[in-house]
């Protein structure tokens, strides 16, 4: 019973820690899903961004929840960026955070290794927060290329909302 005590205390604790240094502030708030329309416009101008690239890509977007809404895969995109793009979504979506946050407060060592364990966390860059009046409607998350390519393509994406 203490180490379970011990455990829940360190892990609220942390996770004070994992919001962005500048915001101690209450996260966004999630708003209405994001639609299809939405989630389509937002892979178009993503696999648009990528062609130019030059960078095969799993493209998917979720709804706050972490529901699938969307799903593009390029002809020829690793077997493997079909998972990843889907989980880099999820983690973003329900955690209110892009994944490369996670990323960053991981490489700071051992004392953000518990992230590593928060479930459906994911820190490989490439996950970003659709939003709109303020609200979280979704997420999208990108996977064929660096971390800091997937964010690229990704934010091309949010970019086509505007």
């Amino acid at each position: 019973m203490r180490y379970v005590v011990l455990a829940s205390a360190l892990l609220g604790a942390g996770w004070l820690a994992v919001a962005p240094a500048q915001a101690q502030q209450k996260p966004l708030p999630y708003g209405t899903p994001i639609t299809l329309k939405q989630a389509e416009t937002i892979a178009a101008a993503a696999r648009a961004q990528s062609t130019k690239m030059g960078i095969e890509e799993s493209i998917a977007i979720v709804e706050p929840t972490g529901e699938l809404v969307y799903f593009a895969k390029m002809d020829d995109t690793q077997y493997g960026s079909t998972l990843v793009a889907m989980n880099k979504a999820v983690s973003t979506a329900q955690f209110r955070r892009p994944t490369k946050v996670f990323h960053d407060l991981i490489a700071k060592g051992a004392d953000f290794n518990y992230l590593l364990q928060l479930g459906k966390a994911n820190s490989v860059p490439g996950g970003l927060l659709v939003v709109s009046g303020g609200k979280i409607i979704g997420a999208v998350g990108c996977s064929g290329g660096t971390g800091a390519e997937d964010i690229e393509i990704c934010q091309a994406g949010l970019n086509a909302l505007k």
